[in-house]
């Protein structure tokens, strides 16, 4: 037996969030969807996002363009132009917990994550960053992944999953994990393993040094 908290990243995609939310619904899974801030502004993917809200799923924000890790941004106002303008186009698909998830450029978890404007700039928001313990690599392998995701599972008491409904065919093969997972005698959660929450409501609970950078921001002419 083990427990499963499941995660969506870098959606939504019209081709693959729909399968995804009807996959989960056939099931009764509930998950996060961490939505990229610059899709949001396409109505058609906004409307999946609410979507997925409507049907019990989690909002979280994933920053608005993906583009480079925040420990790796010199930007000093990369806390406001990658998280508060997410924050502002998820409106009220909002968890109260406003949830956020650091782009790792792979699935690292070290100082590309976070650097101290953009710790600053959660705390002072009251966001909660949210981290992960299992990625299978779905977006590098999406024929093979499911066997790897499911070893990661029985690994580990509670597993935080980071999956990505993005067109490569990986989600394919969701419902074979999800039904693999279920006759292992996991146990589906919504709610995130404490110790993948470092930050919650806007305070530190857990030693983040590990995944804050010492990046030298540029400066702001005055």
């Amino acid at each position: 037996m083990f427990d499963l908290t499941l995660s969506f990243d870098n959606g939504p995609e019209p081709e693959v969030t729909p399968h995804v939310l009807d996959t989960l619904a056939s099931r009764r899974i509930k998950a996060t969807f961490f939505v990229i801030g610059e899709k949001l502004a396409d109505p058609v993917r906004r409307g999946l996002a609410a979507r997925a809200h409507a049907e019990g799923h989690w909002i979280g924000n994933h920053t608005y363009t993906h583009s480079l890790p925040l420990g790796l941004q010199r930007d000093p106002a990369a806390g406001q132009h990658e998280i508060a303008r997410t924050q502002g186009l998820i409106g009220d698909l909002a968890h109260p917990q406003r949830w956020f998830r650091p782009f790792g450029g792979g699935g690292n978890l070290d100082d590309r994550l976070l650097k101290p404007s953009v710790v600053d700039h959660l705390c002072k928001g009251g966001y909660s960053c949210v981290l992960w313990n299992a990625i299978p690599r779905d977006w590098d392998d999406p024929d093979g992944w499911t066997d790897r995701a499911l070893a990661q599972c029985r690994s580990q008491a509670w597993s935080l999953m980071v999956l990505h409904d993005l067109p490569t065919g990986a989600m394919r093969h969701l419902e074979t994990f999800l039904d693999s997972a279920a006759e292992a005698g996991a146990r589906f959660r919504q709610e995130f393993p404490p110790d993948c929450v470092p930050i919650r409501a806007g305070k530190i609970v857990l030693p983040i040094e590990s995944y804050v950078s010492s990046i030298e921001e540029e400066s702001v002419a005055p």
